[in-house]
């Protein structure tokens, strides 16, 4: 699994994020001429900024989206057009005494802070004055997972308790959303509960489930959230409990936040039973009791992506950390260690009736035959080559493409756009035959109207599809047979006939 915008060799973590100055306005990387201003009203794409970390010194580096990097000069000229990362692209970041949350962003080489608003945008000033403050808001998708750096363990939600002691980020429990908050973090749980500084978990936000994100670069690379009365939250105790205990940071206080990769139950249309590993390392379509277990669980992910000549590649791994594999017979198994392996990497076909079809690197369709076995022998796809998908890890959708988050146009308007600043939940309910109900805000259905428009009014459910492209990217498919296409002006509708970046939504 990746971190969060993984920057390959040059370090292990970056962040995508948006900064906002003492006049609520966002840092702007122009498209032309590289000019940069502090005048953007919200985070869309000119205001998004890569912070990439350093692996040896305590620095970031500021990249925009044009992939040139913010710099400035003794007389404290800022500029974003340097193509490398030199003494004068460094920045050091500090943090608000007062417990804002907020940083600010000192540049290494002549000591002086960023700040400024609109066109005046400077880096001269010898202290930090509110102007030289900025609010980070994080440009990721909020629904993640967290991995404790000392401790190599995830986060999950158990026994009431957040706990860093998974392996693996399993099922709905390891799902962790980041709510921001006017320049603060909270962590929140699958189940919209908050967690607390002293490791409860609460229904209602207040100053003890807010906390500042801070960067550490360097060696230990990673997150840190620290309290209101600055303590830093870690894992405690044998059950590594996660709650605010010191206030410096080392390993134990570092976290990195990685990508949520979708995690399905499959049903075979054959015998319809689920797939599992429950009997040992053979993969196979035996299980029918409703109570799903962590061995009927199979993570998707993408290992090569679609291109003009090759259809996309995904490993199944198990909670065990072991993916499906094809053997030279054709049968699956549960023993390949990676996902390198060519017959470890499977072309899933959406089907559009709410059906898959999975197809081994031998060119062969997976068949469940009578017993359950599954065997990647058939050359085209009937009933026995097909299993209904169910994402299990996404009880609550959070929807995004480029121009914002999906929620409802008002609370007295009904219509979904795709241009909120702000997430807004979508509770999804699967069915059986691999569709999903979806439920806005006012607890009402999503429904398509007669101009393929998406009306959350409902009071009987209407079926939808929802099919993963990559770890954090899918398509939905409405009941006309269309994907649901965002469009700049908000319009969030069915009519997308072919997969492209108008259907592909962040989740």
């Amino acid at each position: 699994m990746a971190a969060i915008g993984a920057s390959g060799s040059r370090s292990d973590h970056q962040l995508k994020v948006g900064l906002i100055n003492s006049s609520n306005k966002f840092l702007t990387a122009e498209s032309f001429g590289f000019k940069v201003n502090a005048s953007g009203t919200s985070l869309k794409k000119k205001q998004t900024f890569i912070l990439e970390q350093d692996a040896q010194e305590e620095v970031v580096y500021v990249k925009s989206h044009t992939g040139r990097y913010m710099a400035a000069d003794k007389y404290g000229n800022v500029t974003c057009d340097s193509e490398e990362r030199g003494q004068m692209e460094k920045f050091a970041i500090e943090y608000d005494k007062n417990g804002s949350g907020r940083w600010a962003f000192k540049n290494i080489n002549h000591g002086n802070y960023l700040g400024g608003s609109d066109d005046n945008l400077k880096c001269f000033s010898k202290s930090v004055k509110d102007t030289e403050l900025w609010q980070v808001q994080m440009a990721i998708h909020p629904q993640v997972n967290l991995l404790n750096i000392n401790r190599r363990r995830y986060a999950h939600l158990i026994n009431d308790e957040l706990q860093v002691t998974e392996v693996i980020p399993w099922g709905q429990e390891a799902l962790i959303i980041l709510h921001y908050d006017n320049g603060k973090y909270a962590i929140k749980t699958y189940d919209n509960r908050f967690l607390s500084r002293d490791g409860t978990l609460i229904t209602d936000l207040n100053d003890n489930s807010r906390f500042t994100l801070e960067i550490k670069s360097g060696a230990n690379s990673g997150f840190a959230f620290k309290d209101c009365v600055g303590e830093y939250l870690t894992a405690v105790g044998a059950t590594a409990t996660m709650k605010s205990r010191n206030k410096t940071v080392t390993k134990d206080e570092l976290f990195k936040i990685e990508d949520s990769c979708p995690q399905i139950i499959l049903t075979s249309l054959a015998n319809n039973k689920k797939v599992s590993i429950k009997q040992g390392v053979d993969v196979t379509a035996n299980q029918d009791e409703v109570e799903h277990t962590n061995h009927d669980i199979f993570q998707m992910e993408l290992v090569a992506p679609e291109t003009d000549s090759s259809p996309a590649k995904w490993a199944f791994r198990t909670v065990n950390n072991d993916c499906w594999i094809q053997e030279p017979l054709g049968g699956i198994q549960a023993r390949a260690k990676d996902n390198n392996n060519p017959n470890a990497q499977f072309v899933v076909e959406w089907l559009g009736d709410g059906t898959i079809s999975l197809k081994a690197n031998n060119k062969h369709y997976i068949q469940s035959r009578q017993t359950g076995q599954l065997m990647a022998v058939s050359d085209s796809v009937t009933n026995k080559e097909k299993f209904y998908p169910r994402i299990i890890n996404r009880p609550l959708l959070l929807l995004r493409n480029e121009y914002g988050f999906v929620g409802l146009r008002s609370t007295s308007k009904p219509e979904v756009m795709c241009s909120r600043a702000n997430y807004e939940i979508i509770y999804v309910e699967p069915s059986n035959d691999g569709h999903y109900f979806l439920k806005g805000t006012n607890n009402k259905y999503w429904r398509l109207a007669d101009d393929a428009s998406i009306i959350s009014d409902g009071d009987s459910p209407e079926p939808f599809q929802l099919e993963p492209r990559s770890s954090s990217v899918l398509t939905i498919k409405g009941i006309n047979g269309c994907y649901i296409k965002g469009e700049q002006n908000g319009l969030f509708r069915a009519i997308g006939h072919e997969v492209d970046h108008t259907v592909l939504w962040e989740y």
